[in-house]
């Protein structure tokens, strides 16, 4: 079975562009092939600077629960978010998760292959719709139109990505593949992390980091 690539999901880096004399259609447009470049090429400290506050937020919400979640706490995060504190709990050292921040572990996912390069390298921008300061990019996937779209909102008059606006269009697709699998949620999401990071966890993966 095909293993799950969800840095496509988790974690697309950004970068933009900012020219004086285009319209915000296509400045998105080109924020979006800014992006993909950055994941190519392993640019996460200066990707991080161009996603927006709720991905931020995102990632330093799943930080606390990878530093102080409890079983009990893990087990009921949806199965992206569940792949992804495991994930960090498996390939990072304590004393490296205590040091990290939201933007940090964004940083550390890029550079870790937990975006792996050819989840970015088949799309490419569709159509754009601006609304104010808020656009969404329909994702074309290997020159097919995709039923994806990508929301940039724009913060400091740079367009920023909103990585957290694709997560409920995967959750579905997600599930299906647990269901084919024939496993358990939580069986597949340890089968996906030991296959991805070559790395065999044990139970305590399931136990917070870090006591308050």
């Amino acid at each position: 079975m095909k293993i799950i690539n969800f840095g496509v999901l988790v974690l697309l880096p950004f970068l933009t562009i900012y020219c004086s004399g285009q319209n915000d259609e296509e400045l998105v447009g080109q924020s979006f092939e800014a992006y993909k470049s950055a994941i190519l090429n392993d640019k996460g400290e200066q990707a991080v600077k161009y996603v927006d506050s709720l991905t931020i937020a995102y990632y330093s919400k799943l930080l606390e629960i990878v530093k102080y979640g409890d079983s009990i706490t893990v087990d009921a995060l949806p199965i992206l978010g569940k792949i992804i504190v495991l994930t960090v709990r498996a390939q990072v050292a304590k004393n490296k998760i205590i040091s990290l921040d939201g933007k940090g572990l964004f940083v550390f996912a890029i550079k870790n292959g937990m975006i792996s390069k050819s989840s970015v390298s088949t799309l490419t921008v569709g159509d754009v719709a601006v609304d104010s300061g808020f656009a969404k990019m329909q994702i074309v996937h290997n020159g097919k139109v995709s039923p994806l779209y990508l929301y940039f909102h724009k913060e400091q008059n740079q367009w920023k990505v909103d990585l957290t606006s694709l997560f409920p269009s995967f959750s579905p697709i997600m599930k299906k593949q647990v269901s084919e699998s024939g496993k358990t949620e939580n069986d597949f999401c340890i089968w996906t992390i030991e296959s991805t990071t070559g790395i065999k966890t044990g139970p305590e993966i399931w136990k917070k980091e870090i006591d308050k």
